[in-house]
């Protein structure tokens, strides 16, 4: 029982982002870094009273401490975005110890429910090297998936339908995405948006997507290989033809109406709009550099306008305990465990049907 309370502990601490230091100042120095250090190698235990002040400062129920996996996760090929190193060490422990949670708690009810599905990963054999690569590598995944020439309702839903484990967690605004494997399972990591526009979200998801499809060249640099991903999910959001339809040959502005009807049909953003259009030889360089400024100038990028009606938001986790509570298979303690809840927590959710 100590090892195992030792271990949540430890899971819950980087999961909150706190060093021991900044843990003990949290509880106010009842405890020191020493003891705190010692509750973690299994050495003590803490009384009941500071394992309730544990959970509330770290934000999880007190049965998470004393609770065993049913499953044990090792992440691989685990890969933040670039641009991503600016957020500290902390925080992808955090993002990575909450990714591990999540799957923990989501395979583990895969385990209790027998449930072996089957996955529809894509895969991209040809070497990519530059924008047409990443081009015919959208077209292909597009044919692949019967996705056709019309707008993705749910990027995310897609993805999950796919096969693939699509994580929300919170972080810092400076983290947008992350992918990694488990145990031969794709995961694409989100940062969760409380509100606004999910135009961003869609089209990480998307990026993240590259990052498992795609094979680079070697010559290719760390920001060359991004800038092909973003390639990648401009052309997935919104395809060569329908883009060339839509918006025409040889423009030399837009207007900020016409932006936000492509944005509202298409779930794609201002910028990768102007990135499209230059791609595809719809504006020159010096359009392109003209509307980025203007873009900036008019800090349109604070509070973009126009909204694309989706919630890109996993659902597939909380559809199994839902399903799994229902059947009988798991307990409402169960269901609340797996959900991250407290058991009152979950109760409030229950509105049971006839």
């Amino acid at each position: 029982m100590n090892n195992i309370f030792a271990h949540r502990l430890i899971a819950a601490r980087k999961m909150a982002g706190l060093s021991l230091q900044s843990l003990a100042d949290k509880l106010g120095n009842v405890v020191t870094k020493q003891s705190l250090n010692k509750y973690e190698q299994g050495k003590m235990k803490p009384d009941s009273t500071l394992i309730l002040r544990l959970a509330n400062i770290l934000n999880v129920p007190v049965d998470y401490f004393f609770a065993s996996p049913e499953v044990e996760i090792c992440l691989s090929n685990v890969d933040f975005r670039k641009y991503s190193s600016k957020i500290k060490k902390t925080e992808e422990d955090a993002i990575i110890e909450k990714t591990r949670d999540f799957l923990e708690r989501f395979i583990g009810l895969e385990k209790v429910l027998n449930l072996q599905e089957s996955s529809e990963y894509f895969e991209y054999s040809k070497i990519i090297s530059n924008t047409d690569d990443a081009e015919d590598a959208a077209n292909e995944l597009r044919k692949l998936w019967n996705l056709g020439y019309d707008p993705i309702p749910d990027v995310v839903k897609m993805l999950e339908d796919k096969g693939y484990l699509v994580i929300e967690v919170e972080a810092s605004k400076d983290f947008d995405g992350m992918k990694a494997d488990v145990d031969g399972r794709k995961v694409i990591v989100l940062r969760q948006y409380n509100n606004g526009d999910m135009v961003r979200k869609r089209f990480t998801a998307l990026h993240e997507l590259s990052h498992h499809s795609l094979v680079f060249s070697d010559n290719l640099s760390d920001k060359e290989k991004e800038k092909l991903c973003h390639v990648f999910a401009s052309a997935v959001l919104y395809p060569e033809e329908m883009a060339i339809k839509e918006l025409h040959r040889d423009r030399f502005q837009f207007y900020q109406k016409e932006l936000e009807m492509v944005k509202e049909r298409w779930g794609i953003s201002f910028p990768a709009i102007f990135n499209r259009a230059l791609r595809l030889g719809i504006i020159n360089d010096y359009v392109y550099r003209n509307l980025n400024m203007d873009y900036r100038a008019r800090r349109l990028h604070i509070n973009e306008p126009g909204t694309f009606l989706s919630e890109e938001k996993p659902v597939k986790f909380e559809r199994l305990i839902w399903f799994a509570l229902g059947k009988g298979i798991i307990s409402v303690n169960d269901a609340a465990f797996y959900a991250g809840k407290s058991v009152w927590e979950f109760r409030e959710q229950i509105h049971q049907m006839a």
